[in-house]
């Protein structure tokens, strides 16, 4: 048997000014979560992204090319009711941060990794007041429990859907730093990845690519530019 599809029922997908924000109607009635709540945004680009990925979708819905629909249902469903714990989790990438943790050779990994993390670390201390210890090896050591708590501030300050965005920017590249760094436009999803892929890249340069690893690369950098836009139209407000 073929697998059950949901195919196409509307013919017109629209944006409509609701109390809270915006709403996605299709043929004038507003779309739901999977979890059965309204869908309302903050911004009309938003649900205007929304409604386009909506109307571009041809005889079946194919959820993968839905991004924008998948981070706002999420948001919804799980970031809302489970903020406090996704908070505490992203939190404690800070204690354990990629950047942080150095190679204690071959001298030009160290290097690399010296001239390409270190700005975004004294970033953090000085413009986040976050200073965070540098570590070689892989042996964990706590953060100061002082930095910790203001990144926690940080994050917890985050509107729930700018949080759903932080989520796939800390994550995805295994770094709280990075994360911020995303999330103020210090750096883009492009440069995100070649940061967290530091040390695979410069592996590469001298044993060759690894076909799975570019392709996990290439899926990475896809998933946080699907966050970064989504974050662009949660903060695109019209006048």
């Amino acid at each position: 048997m073929s697998e059950w599809k949901k195919k196409r029922f509307w013919g017109d997908a629209s944006v409509t000014r609701v109390e809270d924000g915006f709403s996605v109607a299709l043929d004038g009635r507003a779309i739901r979560t999977p979890g059965k709540s309204p869908l309302i945004v903050p911004t009309a680009a938003l649900a205007q992204g929304i409604a386009d990925e909506w109307q571009a979708q041809v005889d079946v819905i194919v959820p993968n090319t839905m991004p924008l629909t998948r981070a706002a249902n999420s948001t919804i469903d799980k970031v809302v009711p489970q903020r406090s714990a996704i908070v505490d989790m992203l939190v404690e990438y800070g204690d354990t941060d990629l950047l942080c943790y150095r190679a204690d050779g071959p001298d030009s990994l160290v290097q690399e990794q010296a001239q390409h993390w270190e700005p975004h670390l004294e970033w953090a201390e000085q413009h986040l007041r976050a200073p965070l210890l540098r570590i070689v090896g892989l042996v964990p050591r706590p953060q100061p429990v002082t930095s910790l708590s203001v990144l926690r501030e940080a994050t917890e300050a985050l509107d729930p859907f700018s949080l759903t965005a932080f989520h796939d920017f800390v994550t995805l590249p295994g770094s709280l730093v990075l994360g911020f760094a995303l999330l103020e436009g210090r750096i883009d999803p492009d440069e995100a990845v070649r940061l967290s892929e530091l040390d695979a890249l410069w592996q590469e340069r001298f044993w060759g690519a690894d076909d799975e690893a570019v392709e996990n690369r290439a899926r990475k950098a896809t998933a946080l530019g699907h966050a970064y836009h989504f974050l662009k139209l949660t903060r695109e407000r019209t006048v």
